[in-house]
């Protein structure tokens, strides 16, 4: 992998519809999980379902993540975090503002960057010589002041990039339909 290449790039995914249970999922070209880019942008998509149907959402990240499941640690911890908070998973979409309720603008856009320390090794604590297999890149909400960290890791014997750790869920800033000082 050329790291020179890769470093501040931008990808951006345009969904006509975001998914709403794993067929669905899986019937997007992104779902070939050929990238790191188009793995965390699924991420968000299908969390964005979290409101209608959470276990849809588990499903479908547990097809994201491929050998390593979500633990009911991590289910729980969605849902502590997205519980009428839906919202935020739409945040990461263009035109999704505080001011319109986080409505993102149809078809639904989502950009995914990286920066120069979003490439590890899994054996980088030795030397930064090993094949890259971990992709840390960066989604910016528009209720945050900086962008949150999704973790990809490769697997090799498929080339595939499967969802490892998201920072997306931390609180941003609230809603207008919920502010009572807007």
């Amino acid at each position: 992998m050329d790291m020179q290449h890769l470093k501040n790039k931008r990808e951006t995914f345009t969904f006509q519809a975001l998914p709403q249970n794993v067929a669905e999922l899986q019937a997007l070209p992104e779902a070939s999980l050929n990238s790191p880019y188009a793995t965390a942008a699924l991420a968000v998509a299908a969390m964005c379902a979290y409101e209608t149907n959470p276990n849809a959402v588990v499903e479908m990240l547990n097809f994201l993540r491929g050998p390593s499941p979500l633990s009911q640690r991590d289910v729980q911890f969605m849902r502590d975090r997205l519980a009428g908070k839906a919202y935020k998973t739409f945040s990461y979409f263009e035109g999704a503002t505080p001011q319109n309720n986080y409505t993102p603008a149809q078809p639904f856009r989502i950009t995914v960057t990286d920066n120069i320390y979003s490439w590890i090794s899994e054996d980088s604590a030795q030397s930064s010589s090993g094949p890259v297999n971990y992709a840390k890149l960066l989604m910016q909400s528009s209720g945050a002041d900086s962008p949150r960290p999704i973790t990809m890791r490769l697997k090799p014997s498929t080339n595939q990039w499967f969802l490892t750790e998201q920072q997306l869920l931390s609180d941003i800033r609230i809603q207008a339909a919920a502010d009572d000082w807007a």
